[in-house]
């Protein structure tokens, strides 16, 4: 009879295996949404890329519907945990605004066909867009509330701004950016959009000696 410390070993293995499997088939899937099409792809495409058996992909997801699912929560519980680690590196709230524009620049820009699925395919599904608005983007949309307001608290940002508005403005000019770069035929960095985009946000538009 096995130990239980052997039994342990083992279901950990079995554990690791499971989760390779899982994200080798996602990014497969990542792949085949980026090249085809989500409304175009099918199940076999993505077991054909991952280099399984249809059956298999069906061991681990639903249907199609739960692997786009599954792609966009599973990057960005990454991205989030990602994130919080970092932004504990800095104490200043514009370097830590900087710090996230340039970590979700960083992500989409590492994983081209995963920047097509977030920036193209997502956006084809209204049920997949209120969906995850609600999850995890809203969970995003809190770590940059938090930021700006300790910079209110701080005096550094202005105390009578929305912090729902800001966070949602600052988020809208990097998703438009990461957009702009998936769409674009221009070769460029995504990364190199950061300090354009946070000059902008965190200094407006308008001259130091401009009046309104």
């Amino acid at each position: 009879m096995e130990s239980v410390e052997a039994l342990t070993e083992k279901g950990d293995r079995e554990r690791a295996a499971r989760a390779e499997k899982s994200l080798q088939i996602l990014r497969a899937a990542a792949k085949v949404f980026a090249r085809s099409g989500y409304f175009n792809a099918k199940v076999s495409d993505v077991a054909r890329e991952a280099g399984v058996a249809d059956g298999t992909v069906y061991l681990y997801f639903k249907n199609k519907d739960d692997l786009l699912t599954s792609i966009f929560s599973t990057a960005m519980d990454e991205f989030i945990r990602r994130a919080r680690s970092e932004l504990a590196r800095f104490s200043d709230p514009r370097d830590q605004l900087r710090q996230l524009a340039r970590l979700h620049f960083e992500c989409l820009e590492h994983d081209r066909d995963m920047a097509i699925v977030f920036q193209v395919e997502l956006r084809q599904s209204t049920k997949f867009m209120e969906e995850f608005s609600t999850t995890k983007l809203a969970e995003y949309f809190q770590i940059i509330r938090q930021i700006i307001e300790a910079g209110q608290l701080t005096g550094l940002f202005r105390p009578q701004l929305n912090s729902r508005v800001v966070a949602k403005i600052l988020f809208g000019a990097l998703d438009e950016m990461a957009t702009n770069w998936v769409v674009s035929r221009n070769n460029y960095p995504l990364t190199g959009m950061v300090d354009p985009v946070l000059d902008i946000f965190l200094h407006g538009v308008s001259s130091q000696h401009a009046t309104a």
